[in-house]
């Protein structure tokens, strides 16, 4: 079973069924693998939909999406990863940002999980398992 964290961008299009990526999140469970976000990405939906002209709409979506996803929380080994990537991508001189660092984080403590993202912040962090699912426009 292969596990897949989806960030933010990607989320914004699974629930706007755009771009295959919900019929592509749909094809990965019937093959029997998981597809969640991370934590911080429940929050950055919670963000945009409180923003929105379709306030109420969005967040029944949101909702309605975590029946179905995982959510996966940074525990201790999470925590440890993000100080080791943090400080990797430092050395580097390609500074990450937090909700991504414990992104990649838990994507890392869950045996490198593939993350699912069109972020080129995340592309860049060494090691970690990167796919895109948006089709093009």
């Amino acid at each position: 079973m292969r596990r897949f964290i989806l960030d933010t961008g990607i989320t914004g299009l699974y629930l706007d069924r755009k771009r295959g990526v919900f019929e592509r999140a749909a094809a990965e469970v019937v093959a029997g693998n998981r597809v969640g976000v991370a934590g911080p990405v429940v929050g950055e939906l919670a963000f945009r939909a409180e923003g929105s002209p379709k306030r109420e709409l969005n967040l029944l979506r949101l909702r309605d999406a975590l029946d179905v996803w995982k959510v996966w929380l940074a525990d201790i080994a999470a925590e440890f990863e993000s100080g080791r990537i943090a400080f990797e991508m430092k050395t580097i001189g390609r500074p990450i940002g937090q909700n991504d660092l414990t992104i990649a984080a838990i994507a890392f403590s869950l045996g490198n999980a593939t993350v699912v993202t069109m972020d080129a912040d995340l592309s860049a962090v060494p090691g970690l398992t990167v796919e895109n699912w948006a089709e093009p426009d």
